[in-house]
């Protein structure tokens, strides 16, 4: 898929990179946080974390009227630095993670998909980065 168009989300997240790292990526904590609203939730997700690893989440509504697979392969991992993959449908995605003392910037970069308008995808991702940091900071 041909695109030109980025969308970068960001958050600074009031936790050290070792944790916000470890909420980002252990499937037991990506399952409490990886929705943009109280109305959707995600009952599976798997990981396997290094260059050439795949990963995959299902994201449903609660109330069982829609859902969608969300995964890909690891192109680049680098500890509490930087998570790269590919998207099934070929986008790019690219994570840093920038830990200072006790907090840690998230900066997310995709390729937007054709379907829906930019700003969608940025708000949507937003409020799942949103989603993070609040649990992140939560617990």
């Amino acid at each position: 898929m041909e695109t030109s168009n980025k969308v970068t989300v960001e958050a600074t997240v009031q936790a050290p990179v070792e944790k916000v790292w470890e909420y980002w990526t252990e499937p037991t904590h990506i399952k409490k946080w990886n929705s943009a609203s109280d109305d959707w939730h995600t009952p599976i997700a798997e990981n396997d974390l290094r260059a050439g690893g795949k990963f995959h989440s299902r994201m449903e509504a609660k109330d069982g009227s829609f859902g969608f697979d969300f995964g890909g392969t690891y192109d680049e991992v680098k500890l509490h630095e930087v998570i790269a993959y590919t998207l099934g449908d070929g986008r790019k995605v690219n994570i840093t993670f920038k830990g200072q003392d006790n907090q840690t910037e998230v900066i997310e970069t995709f390729d937007a998909e054709t379907t829906n308008p930019i700003e969608f995808q940025q708000q949507g991702w937003q409020a799942i980065l949103d989603n993070f940091k609040k649990y992140a900071e939560s617990i």
